[in-house]
């Protein structure tokens, strides 16, 4: 079976944050790590990919914000529910 470019270009990933982007569990991890991993991930995106990270580690609210104004990409949305931060990042 022979796929139209329609199909094929229907399965790029998608750019934007939609209901299938999974979080990258950083729960129970402690100051720098969350930060640490954080950082290597977005080493490894291209430019416009969106990564959405959960933590635990209240020191976060501070450390990812601070490493996203360094690394230049832009944080587009926090939140809190319980314990649970979570941030998502687009790389730039």
């Amino acid at each position: 079976m022979v796929k139209s470019k329609s199909e094929s270009k229907a399965k790029k990933p998608a750019a934007r944050p939609s209901a299938e982007t999974e979080a990258v569990n950083m729960r129970g991890l402690k100051c720098p790590l969350p930060t640490l991993k954080t950082k290597k991930l977005l080493s490894k995106m291209a430019a416009g990919e969106v990564l959405v990270i959960e933590c635990t580690d209240p020191l976060t609210t501070i450390d990812i914000p601070n490493l996203i104004r360094e690394t230049g990409d832009k944080l587009e949305d926090s939140s809190q529910k319980g314990r649970v931060l979570t941030f998502t990042i687009r790389k730039r």
